[in-house]
């Protein structure tokens, strides 16, 4: 026999599941995707390559916490395998996506570095540049390489950061993560590096004290001052000796060239000497009694084409005998 608690223990956990499928029966059952990344248009790419530079051919955000991450596929004409990307991350706005989850900050280290090269450009020798370098957002580095087919590959990183005297006054703490990787079959190495000194951050971070390029710099003291003459040859007060962008390598196209060989017409060829005849000649009757002359054409002349009058009585036919025998044609003929 059952006692009462079990009972109403057994009831209670009938009632639990009937109230269960009862509000599973209610869901709307909409489909949706845990995945928060999304491709957006070109035209709100956070960061953009440089006027003449590979064109955009996707973008694929993903929102975070404190952040936004984008990766802008750039055109590629290699055939390294892996697409030609600028991946740009914001980060510093706390809160700005909840629910999402925050990005950590990660400092750029050389072993990491490394790794992300090696990966991003599968199969190419990558060798860092120690050479300090410098663009208009401060300093950044890269590494480079060359395929087993003769394709060029660079991957440039950079962090855009104000400096640490900017964060003791509470402000500046935004900071942005670039990766550029591009390879290409014809460019070379100098013309890919152009791309790091001429791309633009079109993004910005909402609220003052997340502002990742510290405070605005201001005018060049040289401007106005005596004995600091500025010529025109100097573009400026600055130089620009990088060129922007670089024209992209395009599929050739082989077209087969008909080439028709000039027939030049022949010289009209001399009519074939026949052969001197060997021993007398025996004329026809319509023709005239005289042989040709030993060296001269067998080919009658319009003068010796001319019709003659002429007898019977007046050919002279030597005799069968007489024939290829020198000696005797003297005597036929007398």
């Amino acid at each position: 026999m059952r006692r009462p608690e079990t009972f109403s223990l057994l009831k209670a956990s009938c009632l639990a599941l009937l109230a269960g499928l009862l509000v599973g029966c209610q869901s709307s059952g909409n489909v949706r995707s845990p995945n928060i990344s999304e491709t957006v248009p070109a035209e709100t790419a956070l960061a953009l390559p440089p006027p003449g530079g590979p064109s955009i051919v996707s973008v694929v955000e993903h929102k975070r916490g404190n952040g936004t991450e984008q990766m802008i596929s750039l055109y590629t004409s290699s055939s390294v395998p892996g697409q030609n990307f600028l991946k740009v991350q914001f980060l510093g706005a706390s809160g700005a996506n909840p629910g999402t989850g925050n990005a950590s900050y990660k400092m750029i280290s050389e072993n990491g570095i490394i790794r992300e090269a090696f990966v991003a450009v599968p199969g190419v020798q990558m060798t860092r540049s120690t050479t300090y370098l410098q663009n208009s957002y401060g300093p950044f580095g890269y590494a480079s390489g060359e395929s087993g087919s003769g394709d060029t590959c660079i991957y440039g990183w950079q962090q855009i950061r104000s400096s640490r005297s900017a964060h003791t006054q509470a402000r500046n703490f935004g900071m942005i993560q670039v990766r550029l990787r591009l390879c290409d079959a014809r460019a070379t190495e100098r013309q890919l590096l152009g791309i790091m000194y001429g791309y633009t951050i079109v993004g910005m971070l909402d609220g003052e004290i997340w502002n990742p390029f510290g405070s605005p710099q201001g005018i060049d003291p040289t401007l106005g001052r005596p004995g600091n003459p500025i010529y025109p040859d100097q573009g400026g007060y600055r130089n620009m000796p990088m060129a922007f962008g670089y024209e992209p390598a395009r599929p050739e196209i082989q077209s087969r060239v008909v080439r028709v060989r000039s027939v030049q017409p022949k010289a009209e060829e001399a009519p074939a000497q026949l052969p001197l005849p060997t021993g007398p000649r025996v004329p026809l009757p319509d023709a005239s009694s005289d042989l040709p002359q030993p060296g001269m054409s067998a080919v009658p002349s319009n003068e010796q084409t001319q019709p003659r009058s002429a007898t019977a009585s007046g050919l002279t036919v030597p005799s069968p005998d007489c024939i290829g025998d020198s000696a005797m044609t003297a005597v036929c003929r007398r």
